[in-house]
């Protein structure tokens, strides 16, 4: 059975140009990396769980912010290249980041040297234009974008530049 892992892609509409929320991966092996790298905030849930609460639970967990409350798009599963199974889901709203505070998790660094240290398992969000957002985002996670783009009430839109 693959790994489960559900997200919430967050959107808004600025001028015509449809930006999305992503969100940079913290430790120290992503901390020099931008490009393809960013995720939508996701994380794991077991078989038989619900992939909507498992979403809203990983958003609160890497941003410390809830899920603008409003409509949901179901983007369904989406196997990625390591063979995880990503179940998305898109929401409107236009979330203030400046305050975002993710979660930790421990990691020996440097590497070998028995010390412990704490990372934060996001170290920066951001609302990027959907165009750059596809060179930002795992290269697994970009079909997604074109799921969000190919909704009816955003066909009137651009993805910005």
């Amino acid at each position: 059975m693959p790994k489960l892992s559900a997200g919430v892609l967050v959107y808004r509409i600025r001028d015509g140009v449809v930006d999305v929320l992503i969100a940079h991966p913290g430790g120290p092996f992503w901390a020099r990396k931008d490009v393809g790298v960013w995720s939508i905030p996701k994380g794991e849930y077991l078989d038989g769980d619900d992939p909507w609460a498992a979403a809203q639970r990983e958003f609160r967990e890497e941003l410390g912010l809830p899920v603008p409350p409003g409509p949901r798009i179901d983007f369904g599963p989406l196997k990625q290249p390591s063979g995880k199974v990503v179940t998305a889901f898109a929401v409107a709203g236009d979330l203030d980041v400046s305050e975002a505070r993710s979660n930790t998790f421990e990691l020996e660094w440097p590497k070998g040297s028995g010390r412990m240290r704490e990372f934060p398992e996001v170290d920066r969000v951001g609302w990027f234009p959907v165009a750059q957002a596809r060179t930002k985002l795992l290269k697994g996670q970009r079909p997604f974008l074109d799921r969000l783009m190919a909704e009816p009430d955003l066909a009137e839109f651009g993805e910005g530049s």
